[in-house]
């Protein structure tokens, strides 16, 4: 059977060896709660082992997106999983939930088991950091869906929070403080855009060195990975110092911060109150794109907005301090007076 499906273009031998590859990295990421074995039909975990009253599970499944295509393109296989936990993980940290486990999902035209290996690699440092433990997925190789040198990667998280420390819209009030936390760069989303300013508006190369990226090569620019903000925001969840939190994705400032907000206020974002990275004024320089649209498609150099009470804003600093994250006074929760809920507030001089 072996020799048959080998005709037909999908290597078996290569899927064994791909298992015994990813194993201990695999390892590398287990936690409180995880019991079985790798390879088996489904990934187990022990929720009795948990200390919680109320238990609410949440959910969160993302990929990549076309950032994917440069990591092909570079032969850069090992951050690339990162970027895939973290687009899962912040998004159910952003709900007050604690990152359990992860699953990944791998589809491949050929299966090159030192690929995968460095692939699922950057999967398990993304779990690491994070604190889930990966604890199974799938490897697909499809000759007939994908040319031999690409992939798709995608990934599934479960987290838990006690019932009464969800994050919620409505728990903001008027008057709220929001803190921003620091991208480490364009994350994984507007990569469709990036490709084009950077590779069909202009001849540029991933070697090549941009002005105004310091002293980088644009591809190490472009890949680097999405920043994981678990330890981060956890012991802010477990004190209950936050009303609720925006994980700028796709869609920027203008579409994500209004899904943390209630419908009688607005945030209005003192422009110039955080460092804008580089690699954000330099694609609204080259591309030649208009403020407004970079702030409705980029995270502009935050990664996370934090809605906090008043005077509880140097208690979340001092903690995001002692865990070494840096948080930047970005605005404040306004009463809506005026269309759309995100206002831009341009720095006075």
């Amino acid at each position: 059977m072996g020799n048959a499906y080998a005709k037909a273009g999908v290597d078996v031998t290569a899927g064994y060896e791909t298992v015994e590859r990813i194993k201990k990295h695999v390892n590398r990421t287990k936690r409180p709660g995880v019991f079985g074995e790798i390879g088996g039909f489904g990934g187990h975990f022990d929720l009795g082992e948990l200390n919680y009253k109320k238990p609410v599970l949440i959910s969160g499944t993302d990929g990549v997106g076309t950032k994917l295509l440069l990591a092909i393109e570079s032969g850069k296989w090992d951050t690339i999983g990162i970027d895939c936990v973290a687009m899962c993980v912040n998004d159910i940290v952003a709900q007050g939930a604690e990152p359990l486990y992860f699953l990944d999902y791998i589809a491949v035209g050929k299966n090159h088991p030192e690929k995968i290996e460095q692939i699922v690699a950057g999967v398990a440092d993304g779990c690491v950091q994070s604190g889930a433990a990966l604890i199974g997925g799938e490897t697909a190789e499809m000759p007939d869906m994908y040319n031999p040198e690409d992939f798709d990667l995608a990934g599934f998280t479960v987290g838990i929070a006690e019932k009464d420390a969800l994050l919620s819209a409505a728990l903001v009030k008027e008057g709220d403080v929001l803190i921003g936390l620091p991208s480490s760069g364009i994350h994984s989303n507007g990569y469709s855009l990036v490709r084009k300013i950077f590779f069909k508006d202009h001849a540029y190369t991933l070697t090549d060195k941009v002005p105004g990226l310091t002293n980088q090569e644009l591809g190490d620019v472009l890949l680097t990975p999405t920043k994981i903000y678990v330890n981060a925001l956890l012991p802010l969840i477990k004190k209950h110092l936050l009303h609720s939190v925006a994980h700028i994705t796709g869609g920027g400032f203008i579409e994500n911060i209004p899904r943390m907000l209630p419908e009688n206020v607005q945030a209005q974002i003192q422009l110039g109150s955080w460092p804008v990275l580089p690699i954000f004024q330099t694609m609204k320089t080259i591309g030649e794109i208009p403020e407004a649209d970079m702030y409705e498609i980029f995270n502009m150099g935050i990664g996370m907005v934090l809605s906090v009470a008043p005077e509880k804003v140097s208690e979340v600093l001092g903690i995001l301090e002692e865990n070494n994250e840096k948080g930047y006074v970005i605005g404040s929760v306004v009463s809506k007076e005026s269309e759309g809920k995100v206002i831009l507030k341009e720095k006075q001089l």
